[in-house]
């Protein structure tokens, strides 16, 4: 073999075991663009969520009130901020995050069985496949964090959702029921679990593992059949941090 090409081979070899697998992986979003949906009207627990959602992400280093729009179906200002699934689909393909910048959707509501997240302004739901389109037109490759809280919501931790650039938390199986939409509560189960987690939680992992152990919990206390939150870590953001915590 030719000596040149040889010595080429080696150092080639030496380089590549030397390299910090780590530094192949994209690096954290310095900022987020984010979108707060509550999909009904008819009980507060939605609304009161993404408001308290709101606010533990204001918390955190890189969250800016500028990069969070709010869609509510209890909305009576302007039509642009109701929840109908004309505005949701249409704001979310519409986020086009900046370089560094990931975007977040969460949505609170009422699950469809096979059919998505019910929308109390609109005659159908929000679909997986609905979503997932508008969330490939508004954020394409970037780093995306899906949060869907609703009965049966595992049906958007499953394909077209999923993506190696992608991390998506659900409240139940697709096949089963999340708890808590009472007149008098505060927040469903989920919501406040999941609330709760975001104050110790360092990564979107732990995030979840925490929600998932709080649900149980609180299942097992009511003696329900579990809900099983799902979840989806795609390849490319697997070990994405948390935005930190401000001092």
């Amino acid at each position: 073999m030719n000596t040149h090409r040889l010595c080429g081979l080696i150092l080639l070899a030496l380089t590549s075991a030397c390299t910090d697998p780590a530094s192949s992986e994209p690096p954290p979003p310095t900022s987020y663009n984010i979108v707060l949906i509550a999909g009904d009207n008819s009980l507060k627990v939605f609304d009161n969520a993404i408001t308290a959602f709101r606010a533990r992400l204001l918390s955190r280093q890189g969250i800016v009130p500028t990069n969070i729009t709010r869609l509510s179906a209890s909305a009576t200002r302007a039509s642009q901020s109701k929840a109908s699934l004309t505005n949701i689909v249409d704001t979310i393909a519409d986020m086009h995050p900046a370089p560094n910048q990931a975007c977040l959707v969460y949505a609170t509501s009422h699950g469809v069985e096979e059919g998505g997240l019910y929308l109390s302004a609109s005659k159908g739901p929000l679909s997986p496949l609905a979503l997932n389109l508008a969330l490939t037109a508004g954020c394409g490759d970037a780093p995306t964090i899906v949060i869907v809280s609703a009965c049966f919501s595992g049906q958007f931790a499953a394909p077209p959702m999923t993506r190696p650039n992608r991390i998506i938390l659900t409240a139940a199986r697709p096949d089963r029921t999340s708890f808590g939409c009472q007149a008098g509560r505060i927040y469903t189960v989920y919501d406040q679990c999941l609330l709760t987690a975001l104050d110790t939680a360092a990564d979107w992992h732990q995030l979840h593992a925490l929600a998932k152990t709080c649900v149980a919990a609180e299942e097992n206390r009511e003696q329900v059949l579990p809900s099983e939150p799902q979840a989806w870590f795609g390849t490319a953001i697997a070990n994405l941090p948390l935005p930190l915590r401000r001092p």
